[in-house]
């Protein structure tokens, strides 16, 4: 099996390559740290405890594993589409189709989510007019060049890095700060360590978004493993100073109460007019995740359409933006539908199961990846592909049932495609 050709630019039916190294990383830290860092810490912390810092070393391991496999995976199948390309080219086409239509179907629900966390932020009596709004700007954004969805990524981070980096040094040099409330009790258990992982994994996750742009990438093989690890590493040490900052100021059993744990930490560290800056950096991270998303979808929509497993008419490449317009206007205008009539901000359980169901699809394809072809050492996709699946299960009964129920639905529509292609 060979890597697709990274083509040229004119070569019709594929996607322009213009993003470089530091665009690629930008769009890396766009996806990670998003809303996730605003919400996650409160549910994390009331799963884990004091152990929540063990949960954050541990969703980083797995998410460590993930990104190695994948970027070694993207640098040798550098193409639109990710772990569906993978999946695809090293287990088979079923495998590579369900991984697709697990992200496809999981994060478009996604989209919605992140589109009404941004009305609830921006005007909570207005949350899906605002959220409809959100979509349709992006969506032209994205349909009016990469280059201009990255440049809009990088206001969007350095927005929320600022605001981050506020909440620390407020956190860490006010006079409630105590290191003792980072110390591990009692209340610090396995299953609550391993739930948090769960939790907080999903913030990691967005790596993937550059492995999935890998069409539109300059060097693909050199710029993705390179984007990939530089993002990751950048994630970490952002969401490791906020956890200690946070944690030294509210400790565990505090943060685990707060409805909005940034926003009470600074209170708390007597910066109350830091609060309406918190929910500004809110409010424009819930903007960077949802623009990676719509980007993430139509591009492995794209690909999945280029190959027949979903529409053919979403493959087109528009001839001079070089964008896949209608892949991207389609699945915006999905997101639009599902934003304006359903609030699905708390019914999204199959997206976090699909999600690592995608990455243990991941590591089984580098698994097999032979030396010569870059395959990270063995320990690397067997890690990530055991935690994935532990992860996976540890997550609540309805979310496995309900991504379980997602997936199989998918397997049943590749096997009655396959039955009439036969015919």
């Amino acid at each position: 099996m060979s890597p697709p050709s990274p083509g040229a630019d004119d070569v019709p039916g594929q996607l322009q390559r213009r993003l470089g190294m530091f665009d690629a990383v930008v769009i890396g830290l766009g996806s990670m740290i998003g809303a996730g860092i605003f919400a996650a810490l409160a549910p994390a912390a009331r799963a884990a405890g004091s152990g929540l810092l063990l949960g954050l070393a541990a969703a980083a391991v797995v998410a460590y594993c993930n990104a190695t496999s994948s970027a070694r995976l993207a640098a040798r199948y550098p193409a639109s589409g990710g772990t569906y390309v993978y999946g695809r080219e090293r287990l088979g086409d079923f495998w590579g189709y369900l991984a697709g239509w697990g992200f496809v179907v999981g994060k478009t629900a996604s989209c919605a989510a992140m589109a009404l966390t941004v009305g609830a932020y921006v005007w909570p009596s207005q949350a899906h007019a605002v959220a409809v709004a959100a979509v349709v700007a992006l969506t032209a954004v994205n349909c009016a060049g990469v280059q201009k969805s990255a440049w809009l990524t990088r206001t969007i981070v350095a927005v929320v890095l600022a605001v981050l980096a506020a909440v620390v040094t407020t956190c860490l040099v006010s006079d409630g700060a105590d290191a003792a409330r980072l110390d591990l009790g009692a209340d610090a258990t396995f299953g609550g360590v391993l739930q948090a992982a769960g939790l907080l994994f999903f913030a990691f996750a967005g790596y993937a978004r550059i492995a999935t742009l890998g069409e539109e990438v300059r060097e693909p093989r050199r710029t993705i493993p390179r984007a990939i690890s530089l993002a990751l590493g950048i994630t970490l040490v952002v969401y490791a100073s906020v956890a200690v900052a946070v944690l030294t100021v509210l400790g565990p059993a505090r943060l685990g109460e707060a409805a909005a744990p940034l926003a009470e930490a600074v209170r708390a560290a007597g910066a109350s007019w830091l609060v309406p800056v918190v929910g500004i950096g809110a409010a424009v991270a819930s903007l960077g995740s949802l623009l990676a998303l719509i980007l993430g979808v139509s591009r492995t929509a794209f690909a999945m359409a280029r190959d027949r497993q979903l529409p053919h008419v979403l493959a087109a490449v528009h001839p001079r933006i070089g964008v896949p317009h209608r892949a991207e206007l389609a699945v915006g205008a999905a997101v639009v539908v599902l934003a304006a009539t359903v609030d699905v901000r708390g019914a999204i359980g199959f997206s976090s199961f699909g999600v690592l169901v995608y990455y243990a699809i991941a590591n089984a394809a580098a698994w097999i990846l032979t030396p010569a072809e870059g395959r990270p050492p063995r320990a690397v996709p067997a890690l990530g592909m055991a935690g994935c699946l532990l992860l996976a299960f540890a997550l609540p009964v309805s979310s496995v049932v309900s991504g379980g129920a997602v997936l199989a639905l998918g397997a049943a529509a590749y096997g009655l495609r396959r039955t009439l292609v036969r015919r």
